[in-house]
């Protein structure tokens, strides 16, 4: 995990305007931070150093390419061992039709966020990528009729010192 970085009022909001949309001009996202451009540049420079901004990404219409079905499929391992939970990873890491997987706490051990093109093709995938991994002992899968992502993120800004 990334250490935290100190933020300033400035650097959240270069920030929330990229998340929102990343592919605005400097120009555009120094004036509506009320910088100079050069300013905006060297501090979106630094952010993707520190590692606070790690990319930038294009958002993609799933039905435009041929995914007509999501899920998202709750995992429960068989046991909990490093070595079972890093051959998970890299298992997931390797299918093309997972599209984020969550490591979590509860009755489950992973949700997993799975892109298919229809409802065989993502019986198919469970059978296959699930079902014969000796590591998983049960699935549940939860079809996913809307999908939205949150523009936002919440930034958090370290507490001054008293």
């Amino acid at each position: 995990m990334a250490k935290q970085v100190d933020l300033d009022r400035i650097d959240i909001e270069l920030i929330r305007l990229l998340r929102k949309h990343a592919r605005i001009a400097n120009k555009d996202l120094a004036a509506q931070v009320g910088v100079a451009p050069s300013t905006a540049l060297e501090r979106v420079r630094r952010l993707r150093e520190r590692g606070v901004i790690s990319g930038f990404h294009a958002e993609v219409d799933p039905e435009a390419i041929g995914i007509g079905l999501q899920a998202m499929v709750a995992v429960r391992l068989v046991q909990h061992s490093t070595a079972l939970v890093e051959a998970f990873h890299q298992h997931l890491s390797r299918l093309p039709e997972v599209l984020a997987y969550y490591h979590v706490a509860g009755a489950d051990d992973y949700l997993v966020h799975v892109a298919v093109r229809d409802p065989a093709h993502l019986r198919g995938f469970l059978l296959a990528a699930f079902t014969q991994r000796p590591e998983v002992g049960h699935l549940e899968t939860h079809l996913i009729f809307e999908f939205q992502r949150n523009p936002g993120i919440p930034i958090y800004r370290r507490a001054d010192p008293d």
